[in-house]
């Protein structure tokens, strides 16, 4: 381009060689600083690129900081619960204890306080020493009964506090690790505004298509894949799930409604922190009826991930997630998660694809 002015300058200009020179250091001048500018642009669009590519690395590896830290102060709250309900137990039982306790030591005292050895009357005397010897034991028993259960209520106070002194270390670091996590997301939510300006008329369709979809296999449809090749393997490794908790509903399994489950139902706590499961690009974030907000992600090879009853998202869609890249939190108020995989217009058992919490 830069030649064909040159060329057509020079023929232009052909007669008023002074005037030409000058127009031709001039154009040369503009269009070195065009092309200076383009450079530094393009400088700028790679640094761009390799901060928000830094960005996801490391909001992997903080979610996955706080994930752990979630499920350990969540493990170590329902410790301190176990403890609370025995060591009420084990009071309510040592008061039950000090009744019996009180009532072998009132027989003791009473035999005490009335001794007979009336020769006269033997009978008498040996059925009280009987009694005497009984309540004696009884009172020995529930003596050493008392001991225990002290025992056991004292290590169970024990093991409550040094429990409640991990909890209460944990949150400062807890603390920490969420403000990280927070501040990266901002970081990342600003350099999804480029992206989320590009994407009114995406909205519009993908609203539309919310509203038209009867159920969410419907709606994974609509949303498309990836294109599909005959090898039907996603991943060689198991993935992990995209929350932490505990699988209570299979695929396949009846429903609480006595339909047959498509995907996982899994049970974690309010609030948890919600990853991608794999990479990918997510295709759909926003509301569906009875679903809560959803997210479906797009992964390779024909794959969708359904990820529903999420209280926060933080991702849009046409954006690309890291495997275990946070993508928003689960609701505060329901914290049992439906997850499902699709693969076209088919439902995956994702026993295939993901690992299990325990």
């Amino acid at each position: 381009m830069k030649k064909i002015l040159v060329i057509l300058l020079g023929i232009f200009c052909f007669g008023t060689q002074s005037f030409c020179v000058d127009e031709l250091t001039r154009i040369q001048s503009e269009i070195k600083q065009v092309e200076q500018k383009h450079k530094k642009l393009e400088e700028q669009v790679k640094k761009s690129d390799k901060t928000v590519a830094q960005t996801k690395q490391d909001l992997v590896r903080t979610a996955d900081r706080v994930s752990s830290l979630e499920e350990q102060r969540g493990k170590m709250q329902l410790k301190i619960k176990e403890l609370d309900a025995q060591r009420e137990k084990i009071s309510k039982e040592i008061a039950e204890n000090q009744g019996r306790v009180f009532d072998a030591v009132s027989g003791v005292l009473y035999m005490a306080l009335r001794p007979s050895f009336d020769v006269t009357d033997m009978h008498d005397y040996v059925l009280a020493s009987s009694v005497l010897s009984g309540v004696s034991q009884q009172f020995d028993s529930e003596i050493q009964k008392a001991s225990q259960r002290l025992d056991e209520l004292e290590r169970i106070r024990n093991e409550r506090s040094i429990e409640k002194e991990k909890l209460d270390r944990s949150a400062k670091k807890y603390t920490l690790e969420r403000n990280a996590l927070d501040k990266l997301l901002k970081t990342r939510s600003a350099q999804n505004e480029k992206l989320k300006s590009q994407q009114v008329a995406l909205q519009k369709k993908l609203r539309a298509l919310s509203e038209k979809a009867k159920n969410i296999s419907e709606l994974s449809a609509g949303v498309g894949s990836s294109e599909m090749s005959a090898d039907a393997r996603f991943s060689r490794r198991k993935l992990n799930l995209p929350v932490r908790g505990r699988v209570v509903v299979r695929f396949g399994e009846k429903t609480a409604l006595g339909l047959t489950s498509d995907g996982w139902r899994i049970r974690t706590h309010g609030d948890a922190l919600v990853t991608a499961p794999a990479d990918g690009v997510v295709k759909f974030a926003d509301t569906f009826r009875g679903f809560g907000r959803v997210v479906i992600i797009s992964h390779k090879n024909g794959y969708n991930s359904v990820i529903t009853n999420m209280g926060r998202l933080d991702v849009v869609p046409e954006q690309e997630v890291l495997a275990g890249e946070p993508i928003g939190r689960m609701n505060a108020d329901k914290s049992e998660m439906y997850l499902e995989v699709r693969r076209g217009n088919k439902a995956v058992d994702p026993a295939r694809l993901f690992k299990e919490e325990n």
